[in-house]
């Protein structure tokens, strides 16, 4: 065994650290005190740095009818739950040395220019969120110039909408009815008012069983109770501006009231088939969209009844419980329909990174909606500017950290998959 050599000197004295007064030029540049933002909103919005953020922020502000129906999902909501954790499991795999000084975030899509590789899915109810609802959004849009969708359940015309979104693709999302007059007219009306596409939705035959809705009594428009009484003395600016601007009513329905499940149940026609898209394609002169595709066997039928593009989604986990994640079928379906065959994807996405991640595996464009509806409610059209600013710089991120300079570039090599 050998022992250390322990020296018997004594070590030399820890040299002191002089100290002095601090002078007040040495401690300016330390005071990180900012002026102090007048507007509540814009100091809110200023701290959220996720969409995450602005979802805490929203539930804070919004009745809690109005904010479960845009953050639940069907059932046990495990379809929503488990997009989110897909998204969340993705591994990116990362080049490094290139030159990413500039990265280029635009894209082409359905035959039309956006500046980002995403856009607005369509949401109904929207003004039901907070009062500016589809024009806040539509305005929004235009301004970052991505493409809008406007629902047939929206509470903003058509036409209306089209007078907001003069510099960017406006689409309509297309229920059909069990009244195919009422149908035809509103494709007509889309065609009139210049929306370049039709995204047709399909995995709405029956309304999903929306828990939270049914817990909480939701009805459209919603309905005073000793149980909306309480949360309206919560939120008092929420059921000022409510009861201040015009009613709250579909544009585009001819009935409303009551459930948002009896509403559909009543009106959507469960006997919609691919002939339909067929039918759809002959009186429609514009793109043709088909979205709700949950299997490739669905997307390549899309496709010969002449749809220009399939959108896969699970409806955000909104109709049908514990179904495929619209991520886990994409790499499926660009195999299936080839490099040329446009797929859009929508469902569960959060983050830039779950943009990057879809754009990687094969989609040509994604769809956010809850996203932006959290937003909206945190604050309005500020409030969907900030959604846009928050997944434009994560995109942007992304990508730089991977080494990719054009949303072109992104391929598989870039992401595994779990």
């Amino acid at each position: 065994m050998v022992e250390a050599n322990v020296s018997s000197q004594t070590p030399p004295p820890m040299p002191k650290i002089p100290r002095q007064i601090p002078k007040w030029e040495d401690l300016k540049p330390l005071l990180g005190f900012r002026k102090f933002q007048l507007d509540g909103t814009e100091r809110r919005l200023s701290r959220a740095v996720s969409i995450e953020d602005l979802r805490l922020l929203a539930r804070r502000r919004t009745p809690r009818s109005a904010f479960d129906y845009t953050d639940g999902a069907a059932d046990h909501e495990a379809s929503l739950r488990r997009s989110r954790e897909l998204f969340n499991n993705v591994e990116f795999r990362a080049n490094v040395l290139r030159d990413i000084s500039t990265v280029d975030l635009s894209t082409t899509i359905l035959g039309g220019p956006s500046t980002r590789p995403f856009g607005f899915a369509p949401t109904g109810f929207t003004r039901m969120m907070q009062y500016q609802g589809e024009v806040a959004v539509a305005h929004e849009a235009n301004t970052a110039g991505i493409p809008y969708a406007l629902s047939t359940m929206g509470t903003t015309s058509l036409e209306d909408v089209a007078k907001l979104t003069p510099d960017t693709q406006r689409w309509f999302q297309l229920y059909v009815w069990k009244e195919r007059v009422g149908t035809k007219e509103l494709v007509e009306r889309a065609s009139a008012n210049g929306y370049g596409a039709l995204l047709l939705t399909v995995d709405t035959a029956v309304a999903g069983q929306r828990q939270r809705d049914v817990r909480n009594g939701l009805t459209i428009p919603p309905q005073l109770t000793p149980k909306t009484f309480f949360d309206m003395s919560l939120h008092p600016a929420w059921w000022a501006n409510l009861l201040t601007t015009a009613p709250l009513e579909f544009a585009s329905l001819r009935q409303s009231g009551g459930t948002v499940a009896g509403m559909i149940n009543r009106m959507f026609d469960p006997t919609l088939t691919f002939d339909d898209v067929e039918w759809l394609r002959g009186i429609w002169p514009g793109k043709l969209v088909v979205k709700g595709i949950q299997s490739v066997e669905d997307g390549k039928q899309a496709i010969a009844a002449g749809a220009d593009a399939v959108l896969l989604s699970n409806h955000g986990g909104r109709q049908l419980d514990r179904g495929r994640p619209p991520l886990r079928l994409l790499p499926e379906m660009r195999e299936a329909l080839g490099p040329d065959a446009q797929i859009m994807i929508d469902g569960g996405i959060m983050n830039g990174g779950d943009i990057v991640a879809a754009i990687a595996l094969g989609a040509d464009f994604a769809l956010v909606g809850r996203a932006y509806l959290y937003g909206l409610m945190a604050g309005g059209y500020r409030g969907v500017r900030r959604t846009i600013d928050i997944l434009t710089a994560e995109v942007t991120r992304t990508m730089q950290l991977l080494g990719v300079g054009k949303v072109a570039d992104l391929d598989p090599r870039h992401v595994v998959l779990p």
